[in-house]
């Protein structure tokens, strides 16, 4: 409970994987906002999104920032989420303090409000920014593969639709009231720690209000750490969190990162007898051909020997080449790439592990 600026001062340097900051947007808001029909709109009003000058604004944004960073591992990185009142201030400032940004997603609402004056388009979407703390950083979380795998095969994109918190999901105290005016859904919170974060990483959100990101990152085996200075919001967020059960330990296990496997050299698949010396390898197509020498290299055909890469790169006339996907074996007419046969020898590895 507290200030989120003095409450990060009081946080282990180097000591949070993630960071989800979902920070005031400082909507200006001028006055009422009514439907046509005269009825109010429920729209932010609160004092803690009033601020008196955008400087005051910034200097709040550069404050919590540079609190996050502290924070922040070298391999950690943030997310901050905002609207057009406020996402363009924070990202200058997160350049200004040296981060990285490493994309800009725009999450589309499905059920947005709508224009009530007609004087704008309406405004469907917001943006989270996501960086590390510097532009050299490394080792960032990025469940590439998994996320992948899991949205068909294909990649994620940079823009997500997910529809603004509704139903059941919606806190709502004794008086029926909405707990918290920008309750944002979990299933947009499961998407960045799921992807962005491990098992048992610290995930730490400094504008806790409902206790969103906690929640998710319970559920994900995740620790969290929240910040909230009102003891409504924190008094919801414990009760909400106190009822979630984190997935068992089978539903949480990682997808297999090909950068984080063991590396195997090409070598090894000669000595194992996965490739035996003197076996032809073509790409998928057939239109190129090496031989496997007993030194773990290939001849080709114009006398050259080298490396799976630099002899993949040298017949396609490349400056290079992943050899493991380029190079294939030719068992009963199916080309199958020598990674198949890398990944055999991983999986041996991963069993002599356990």
């Amino acid at each position: 409970m507290g200030d989120c600026v003095a409450s990060l001062a009081a946080l282990p340097a180097k000591s949070v994987d993630l960071v989800f900051a979902d920070p005031p947007y400082n909507l200006q808001l001028g006055g009422d906002l009514h439907r046509p029909d005269q009825s109010r709109v429920d729209a932010v009003d609160d004092d803690w999104d009033r601020f008196d000058s955008f400087e005051a604004y910034d200097a709040f944004t550069k404050a919590w920032l540079l609190g996050c960073r502290r924070v922040l591992k070298d391999t950690g990185t943030l997310f901050v989420i905002g609207s057009y009142h406020n996402i363009f201030r924070v990202g200058a400032t997160l350049q200004d303090l040296g981060f990285w940004i490493l994309n800009d997603i725009v999450w589309r609402k499905t059920n947005p409000m709508p224009n009530f004056r007609g004087r704008r388009f309406q405004n469907a979407h917001e943006t989270l920014i996501w960086a590390s703390p510097t532009k050299d950083a490394k080792g960032y979380a990025f469940n590439y593969e998994a996320s992948k795998a899991g949205n068909e095969d294909v990649q994620l994109r940079s823009d997500w639709l997910f529809p603004i918190c509704t139903g059941g999901e919606r806190l709502k105290g004794e008086d029926g009231q909405k707990v918290h005016p920008t309750q944002k859904p979990e299933a947009l919170l499961h998407r960045i720690i799921s992807v962005c974060s491990r098992p048992g990483d610290v995930v730490l959100d400094p504008f806790f209000g409902s206790g969103t990101t906690g929640a998710v990152a319970k559920r994900l085996g995740r620790g969290y750490i929240g910040l909230e200075r009102d003891e409504t919001y924190a008094a919801a967020a414990r009760a909400r969190i106190a009822a979630v059960e984190t997935a068992p330990e089978q539903g949480l296990t990682g997808f297999p990162a090909k950068r984080e496997a063991p590396r195997v050299a090409f070598l090894t698949l000669v000595e194992a007898g996965l490739l035996a010396p003197g076996v032809e390898l073509t790409d998928q197509r057939g239109r190129h051909r090496a031989i496997v020498k007993a030194d773990g290299t290939l001849s080709l055909p114009d006398g050259t020997v080298a490396s799976i890469h630099r002899a993949g790169a040298h017949v396609q006339g490349a400056e290079a080449c992943n050899g493991w996907t380029f190079w294939h074996t030719t068992t009963h007419g199916k080309a199958t790439p020598i990674d198949a046969l890398r990944q055999k020898i991983r999986d041996g590895l991963s069993a002599v592990g356990a």
